[in-house]
């Protein structure tokens, strides 16, 4: 069977970022390794999307979503579609925050 091409995105460097966040052990380990990590701009930007799922998750209508993230209406739609189509990532873990897997 002929291997599958992986994405762009999807290679040993990324695996290693991958390695290291599994490393993480508390909330402390992680803020101070993701702050050395991104921006501060890249930081409040993924800390956005991740409360956009969690709100879309819960069924919060998309201008509760905007205001309380600053976020476009695109970027919700955007979210609201890796929730559904993606590849899994968030349904995972908010499966696993509620207690489900």
């Amino acid at each position: 069977m002929a291997q599958t091409k992986r994405e762009k995105w999807n290679n040993e460097d990324s695996d290693a970022l991958f390695r290291a966040v599994l490393a993480l052990r508390t909330v402390d380990e992680a803020r101070r390794f993701f702050r050395d990590l991104l921006t501060e701009k890249e930081l409040i930007e993924f800390s956005h999307r991740w409360k956009a799922a969690w709100m879309l998750d819960r069924g919060v209508p998309y201008k509760e979503i905007e205001r309380a993230t600053w976020m476009s209406s695109t970027t919700v739609a955007r979210v609201k579609r890796w929730l559904a189509s993606g590849k899994g990532g968030y349904r995972l873990i908010l499966a696993r925050l509620k207690g489900n897997s």
